[in-house]
């Protein structure tokens, strides 16, 4: 049996459009007050969602907000596994991010590994007022205490593998299962 055969759709172009613009909403009516806000995406496909996610936060009222993409390769801890075949991307933040309110966005929340090392490299950049992880799928399966604040669709089994699909990458915008 292919795998192709055995995988589902769990949200089409129209649905991750729409998740995006629930998680701006309540990340919209998370944000402190006149605290300085930016949305922060690993690369690859985190950084596409955080561009959305900055669109839509705009049509939420949120305006200002600083956006930034962070590559997170050195910052692995399985790096030496991978060895030669670690793609360094670049670190793309050209702001200060002492005492900002950061949203790290990522596609999907599986061990919380990639998360860790997301924020220990923001960590080496600065010091921000707080962190706050936003994911497009999250699945059981956490190796690490690290949890979404903000989710848009749960996996509830461990066992199938999540694939995220974004035009500017993949030239198809899906979500599948399996």
């Amino acid at each position: 049996m292919s795998r192709a055969s055995t995988s589902q759709i769990i949200l089409d172009a129209g649905q991750i459009s729409q998740t995006i613009d629930q998680l701006a909403g309540e990340i919209a009516d998370s944000l402190p007050a006149g605290v300085p806000t930016a949305v922060i995406g690993i690369r690859r496909r985190g950084e596409v969602l955080a561009g959305r996610l900055i669109t839509a936060l705009g049509r939420h009222g949120m305006n200002g907000i600083r956006h930034g993409s962070l590559d997170i390769t050195l910052y692995r801890d399985d790096l030496a596994e991978l060895g030669p075949q670690a793609v360094l991307r670049k670190t793309e933040i050209d702001f200060d991010i002492n005492g900002m309110y950061i949203i790290l966005v990522d596609d999907v929340l599986y061990t919380g590994r990639s998360a860790r090392a997301a924020m220990d490299a923001l960590v080496d950049l600065g010091r921000p007022k707080a962190i706050r992880l936003a994911v497009l799928v999250e699945r059981p399966g956490r190796e690490l205490p690290i949890q979404a604040d903000f989710v848009g669709a749960r996996v509830p089994r461990q066992d199938v593998p999540v694939t995220v699909l974004l035009t500017e990458s993949d030239q198809i915008e899906e979500v599948r299962v399996g």
